[in-house]
């Protein structure tokens, strides 16, 4: 009876060790966001660490801006697309660009936050306000000398990033009336290194969220562009996205609003 009874508890024994065992050595939850300049800068890059310690899912973010994160979602290479611009503008932007939406009622989107655009220039730069009409003229590349708008007698150097599309886009609806940005502009790629080319070339203008604002350059004071920032996901939300959703919605606003 003695034997039966140590086979039986040695048994049960190896089931729980090997039941710890298998679960140790599961894959932690994780999931991947395909994020623009806006959401990078000003939701995941606060909330990456604090998130991933409460709740232990990995979150992976692939920063290439909205147009490739809508096109990455629809293979069903990310859990969400996240961009700094509204649902509708998003679609148009793609529409746009050329990419026919397979099914636009198969998205679930909703709003996370909000960003404001700024522009940026070297911190040389004593030009320190800009009104629209300025903005304008500048952009579109018709005001190519810093003298005209009150700066020093300097040529103007437009950077334009290839890779904040929403940003452009915004901008571009907000401020330009919708006329397309100069021809002659020197082309970067995400916010933050159109913000270090900013910082390098004296007479140097871009676009980054308020984020990237500091030292580093000067933000001249301009007419407020704001703008959502908003995450699509293919169908319903995953359950870990909607432990991050949560998340953003409850504890990470501390970490928001730093």
């Amino acid at each position: 009876m003695k034997g039966t009874m140590s086979f039986k508890m040695a048994v049960m024994g190896m089931a729980v060790l090997t039941a710890v065992m298998l679960s140790s050595a599961a894959p932690a939850d994780e999931i991947t966001v395909g994020a623009g300049a806006a959401p990078t800068e000003n939701v995941f890059n606060k909330i990456k660490g604090p998130f991933e310690k409460a709740s232990g899912v990995t979150l992976t973010l692939v920063s290439n801006g909205p147009e490739a994160a809508l096109k990455d979602l629809d293979k069903g290479l990310l859990d969400a697309a996240t961009g700094g611009v509204t649902f509708q503008d998003w679609m148009e932007m793609m529409e746009k660009g050329g990419y026919k939406i397979p099914d636009k009622n198969a998205y679930k989107y909703r709003v996370i936050g909000k960003d404001i655009i700024k522009v940026i220039v070297n911190k040389e730069n004593p030009v320190k306000k800009l009104s629209k009409e300025q903005l304008k003229e500048i952009f579109t590349g018709k005001t190519l000398n810093w003298k005209a708008v009150g700066g020093k007698d300097m040529p103007i150097t437009v950077v334009w990033g290839n890779k904040i599309p929403g940003t452009n886009s915004v901008f571009q609806k907000q401020v330009m009336a919708g006329e397309p940005y100069a021809k002659k502009v020197q082309e970067s790629t995400t916010a933050p290194e159109i913000k270090k080319v900013v910082a390098s070339t004296p007479g140097a203008i871009g676009l980054a969220p308020l984020s990237l604002v500091d030292g580093a350059i000067a933000a001249p004071e301009i007419p407020e562009v704001g703008r959502p920032i908003t995450l699509i996901t293919k169908g319903a939300p995953s359950p870990a996205v909607l432990k991050m959703l949560d998340f953003i919605r409850g504890e990470g606003q501390k970490y928001l609003s730093k």
